[in-house]
């Protein structure tokens, strides 16, 4: 069902009280994927604080902040199957995502241009480009010890989708600036590649060794695999990130949109967003159970790539209550009794 499909329920934000507080859907229960760990967790969380602290003024909050927010257990959650110096590559390259994504909320849409450009030449040129910029050298860092094992394939569709992360999020910068509140198509085109999933699916191939033709990846149902799993991965995050968010007054997030947009109160915005999540784990399955067979051994490699989202969709439903990047110290509480309570707004907001 499309997003238009789904009856809007009455309600107008304006027309009662100020809401307190607001019930998640249990999307945990709905997404029936087994959850697996990495077990090079810990050796691998260890490696990227020494990669992430060395030489550096990580210090007091910052530090604080990754240590809450627990990248390690999301990479092992994600990756279950990898080998320890691949999942090593792939847990510096989410903690830097995260890092990235911090540095980006500040950011004007200039800002997001010029680190584009340090990111994306790093990629492009990792043995020759010299920037002194950290993001620069931890970019070339961890690609470097990508790159031996990573198919042509792999390593094109990792920089291409970097670049459309970059693109989406300066317009994102453009958006915030001039306090624009996009309309749900557009929000939902966008939000696909500022979500930095992309990226990540490409890293499904290189964490597992995989060397999948270009005319398999791009076969209209393994992408759907990979949109329905990227919807699922970025709407869940919007719905759990939202309370963060609006403490903040932000509005990149379908929560505000589909109130803007809908007229909906915030619980029916959430619940909106939760049918649309519902929607695409159903989505993602109907298309695995459709995927044709391109040869035993091409099928097995289908396979890995198509489990390897599913880890992605339980891991990080799963992940969210875990790290104190939503729910601060309370987020088993929270995974159990569903309830959130909004934070006041901040004043800077």
């Amino acid at each position: 069902m499309s997003p238009s499909a789904i009856p809007p329920r009455a309600a107008a934000a304006a027309a009662g009280p100020t809401p307190t507080k607001f019930t998640l859907p249990d999307l945990v229960s709905h997404c029936g994927f087994k959850l697996r760990i990495n077990r090079h967790r810990k050796q691998v969380t260890s490696e990227t604080k020494r990669w992430l602290f060395q030489g550096d003024n990580l210090v007091g909050k910052a530090r604080d902040r990754y240590h809450g927010l627990k990248a390690g257990l999301l990479t092992a959650m994600c990756y279950p199957d990898a080998g320890a110096p691949q999942l090593r590559v792939c847990n510096d390259y989410l903690t830097y995502l995260f890092h990235l994504d911090n540095l980006s909320d500040d950011m004007d849409n200039y800002g997001t241009t010029t680190t584009a450009d340090v990111v994306l030449n790093s990629l492009y040129h990792p043995y020759s480009y010299r920037c002194p910029a950290r993001v620069g050298r931890m970019t070339r860092d961890f690609y470097k010890r990508m790159l031996p094992t990573a198919s042509r394939g792999c390593q094109q569709r990792f920089i291409e989708t970097f670049d459309f992360f970059f693109q989406s999020v300066t317009q994102q910068a453009i958006d915030r600036a001039s306090g624009v509140i996009p309309d749900l198509e557009s929000y939902v085109a966008l939000r696909r590649d500022t979500s930095g999933c992309k990226p990540c699916w490409a890293l499904i191939e290189y964490a597992n060794n995989l060397d999948i033709p270009d005319e398999v990846m791009d076969h209209p149902v393994l992408r759907d695999l990979g949109e329905a799993a990227n919807d699922l991965v970025t709407w869940s995050n919007d719905i759990f990130s939202y309370n963060v968010e609006q403490s903040k007054g932000d509005t990149h997030n379908m929560i505000p949109v589909v109130m803007h947009e809908r007229g909906l109160d915030l619980q029916a915005a959430v619940d909106f967003v939760g049918e649309l999540c519902k929607q695409t784990i159903d989505r993602f399955t109907h298309a695995r159970a459709s995927l044709p067979s391109w040869g035993p051994e091409i099928d097995r490699d289908v396979q890995v790539y198509a489990d390897g989202l599913v880890s992605w969709m339980v891991g990080s439903l799963h992940w969210s209550f875990e790290t104190e990047r939503y729910f601060g110290k309370e987020g088993r509480a929270v995974k159990q009794s569903q309830v959130v309570h909004l934070l006041p707004r901040r004043e800077s907001a």
